[in-house]
């Protein structure tokens, strides 16, 4: 196996034709992620917000083709991911309608439409070591982004009793703010300022998702601040008694302010703990346990599959009773694609898990494995398998872990690659 040197990385670059289609595709998709965010906003310019989106899908769709790559370094990953996307496109067909408003719909909404289920394709766009850098820049802009929506919106985004900013906290939280959460893990190869950047990012999404009581966030958000603690001794061994020392002075000292202060009294914290053990979601589970027959567990209902939900019903629903989705997420994905489909999907996921975590010798390759485990137990408290650069993060992460000569570079080597200009 070669060992790569920085010059080898570089060289690589600059030998990689396609460059500027590379940096079209990825462009493409930014104007579309930002184009949707705008169009949750209070007042949004929907003409401005759809063609933004159509004009980020026709970068996407033209830069694509010359980037697309048929080679797979790991045999295991080639066959079952050639029967995983063989399933999607079934999934997808039988979702399929020739009708204005689904198409619409299907090529706008990155949570339920076509391009969903197009992510696993980012698996066969060709990567040179300069891709990692666009993905990292993009992270951050994104991040940035995130900021400035909640710094302009702040006032109704600490509306505990604004239902609809709740929503959209949520939307510019796993659209735009969580990959910054990479940017954390791989600390050790971004510059000073993009650390911070995302330091303030995902901190504003633990503490906005502590005040807003989302438990699905304060999961994801603290989630990410372990892997990067975790990510951080590993690069430290020899201050592990050090970390451990500060880790319990942490914990004494938060166990005094807990224990000393009338801490149901927070407001920070009260509407958490309030919905701490409030079960909102067994209800909504039942009617789908009761409306799926044993085709649909094994199969799924498609890509436009519908469940049972005669909770709040709205009488102007198309389809009164019925929602296109539900909040856990794997149970989603058995409604759109069945047994069949989550199956296909964990056999790919984990074993990439255990050789990033493993069997490699940087710490890219164990935050890709953290990112994927962080997706697969976000499963059940939140939706995060959607057109958005977190879980195109996963599928990127998925081919970190499967490629041996990733695994394999020296944390040093990239370091110095990932620091150089």
């Amino acid at each position: 196996m070669q060992n790569f040197t920085t010059r080898d990385l570089h060289q690589i670059d600059a030998s990689f034709k396609h460059g500027k289609m590379l940096k079209l595709f990825l462009l493409g998709f930014v104007i579309y992620t930002l184009g949707y965010t705008m169009s949750v906003t209070v007042s949004p310019i929907f003409i401005v917000c759809d063609l933004m989106r159509l004009f980020g899908i026709g970068l996407i769709l033209i830069s694509s083709i010359s980037l697309i790559s048929l080679r797979f370094e790991n045999r295991y990953l080639k066959i079952l991911y050639t029967f995983y996307l063989l399933w999607l496109f079934t999934v997808v067909l039988r979702g399929f309608t020739l009708n204005y408003e689904f198409i619409k719909n299907t090529l706008f909404d990155p949570g339920s439409g076509v391009f969903l289920y197009s992510v696993p394709l980012i698996l066969l766009i060709t990567k040179p070591p300069i891709f990692y850098k666009f993905i990292f820049f993009i992270a951050l802009v994104l991040g940035v982004f995130y900021l400035i929506h909640i710094g302009l919106g702040a006032p109704e985004f600490l509306d505990n009793t604004d239902d609809s900013s709740r929503d959209r906290l949520e939307v510019f939280v796993k659209t735009l703010a969580l990959p910054c959460g990479f940017l954390l893990m791989t600390f050790n190869y971004q510059p000073k300022k993009s650390r911070i950047i995302a330091f303030l990012v995902i901190t504003a999404v633990f503490l906005f998702a502590v005040y807003r009581a989302r438990r699905g966030l304060i999961f994801m958000s603290g989630s990410i601040f372990i892997f990067t603690f975790l990510i951080f001794i590993y690069l430290n061994k020899r201050k592990i008694l050090l970390l451990i020392f500060s880790f319990l002075a942490g914990g004494l000292i938060l166990g005094y302010a807990v224990t000393s202060l009338d801490i149901e009294d927070s407001k920070l914290l009260s509407k958490t703990i309030e919905r701490g053990t409030e079960d909102t979601r067994s209800g909504v589970e039942d009617f789908y346990y009761a409306d799926m027959q044993l085709k649909d567990w094994i199969i799924g209902r498609g890509m436009s599959g519908m469940v049972a939900a005669p909770i709040g019903i709205d009488v102007d629903s198309p389809t009164p009773g019925y929602r296109k989705g539900i909040e856990t997420d794997y149970l989603n994905i058995i409604l759109k694609g069945g047994i069949i489909s989550l199956g296909l999907l964990l056999l790919i996921a984990i074993p990439a898990v255990i050789q990033g975590l493993f069997l490699s010798k940087n710490t890219l390759s164990k935050a890709a494995a953290f990112w994927i485990i962080l997706w697969l137990i976000s499963l059940y408290p939140s939706t995060v398998t959607t057109f958005t650069l977190n879980y195109i993060l996963v599928w990127i992460s998925i081919g970190i872990c499967y490629s041996k000569s990733v695994r394999n570079m020296s944390d040093e080597v990239l370091k110095e690659y990932f620091l150089s200009r």
